[in-house]
């Protein structure tokens, strides 16, 4: 048996759905149907993808690291099959928040100067740390302080570092200090973005870390926090350059460590034009 994309797009939906019968109903299939399917996949692949033992399924590790793999060959597929973008092959760069900061105007306009032929869209993928390149939804990603093991499977370059700001309400006292400390911050809550942020409470010393975290899904919801004076929060130069807020104060952190901003990519790449966008991207940030 030769396993198709119709083994994939079956697996992955129970790996979304966390059981069999939302899968099917999602897949419109019948369950048995679905499940021979998944025993289809898993008998070419020799492995278990699945683990069956209690009623909400759940990904196997095999099944965890072959699910990156399937979502970026449908991803791929789906791509080259979408009819809005035939005749052209864009360059999908992807980010989690903030881009290049006060560099991403000028490369996307020197981008569109030198490959007038190849679109760069600018992706902000929220819900994936890795913003898409694991998984064929970005083929280029700008990621800050990458979790080493997000990098396993990735080339890398590293463009450039970027200072710490506290991010603090506007009429708040915090917001008339020339420059905070970590400390200064700690007894507010601080919002933090578990999936895509920089800020964790390892940034602070053992045991002197914030009493109290706001979770946020997304930079909007961030600076909303913020904003309405429910949290403070930690963020790089990036930030201050793309989102300007008369609501919110950005102050220069003195004791935060810079926070290091790569592009990734995978090899082989997913598309002939990622080389030159890695070139231009250094010559841009060195500018």
């Amino acid at each position: 048996m030769t396993a198709d994309l119709r083994h994939l797009r079956a697996f992955l939906a129970i790996a979304a759905e966390g059981t069999v019968t939302r899968a099917a109903a999602r897949l419109h299939v019948t369950q048995p149907a679905l499940s021979r399917t998944l025993r289809q996949l898993e008998q070419h692949l020799g492995v278990r993808l699945v683990d069956r033992s209690t009623h909400h399924l759940r990904l196997t590790a095999a099944g965890e690291a072959y699910r990156q793999r399937a979502e970026a060959a449908v991803a791929a597929v789906d791509a080259a099959l979408d009819p809005a973008r035939a005749g052209t092959w864009p360059l999908r760069l992807g980010h989690a928040w903030s881009a290049l900061g006060v560099h991403t105007t000028t490369l996307l306009r020197r981008w569109a100067r030198a490959h007038p032929d190849v679109p760069l869209e600018l992706l902000r993928i929220d819900d994936d740390r890795a913003a898409g390149v694991l998984r064929g939804r970005s083929d280029v990603a700008i990621l800050r302080d990458p979790a080493p093991d997000t990098l396993t499977s990735l080339r890398t370059a590293t463009l450039l570092t970027e200072h710490r700001f506290a991010v603090v309400p506007s009429d708040g006292p915090l917001a008339a200090r020339p420059e905070l400390s970590l400390a200064d911050l700690a007894a507010e809550p601080v919002a933090m973005n578990p999936i895509t942020g920089s800020t964790t409470r390892g940034l602070w010393p053992p045991g002197a870390g914030p009493a109290r975290v706001i979770d946020v899904g997304n930079t909007d919801d961030w600076l909303i926090a913020i904003a309405a004076g429910r949290a403070v929060g930690v963020s790089t130069e990036a930030t201050v350059a793309v989102y300007p807020n008369p609501d919110v104060a950005y102050v220069p952190l003195t004791d935060a460590p810079p926070v290091t901003v790569v592009l990734a990519w995978p090899e082989p790449v997913t598309h002939p034009s990622v080389p030159a966008l890695v070139a231009l991207a250094s010559e841009v940030v060195a500018d």
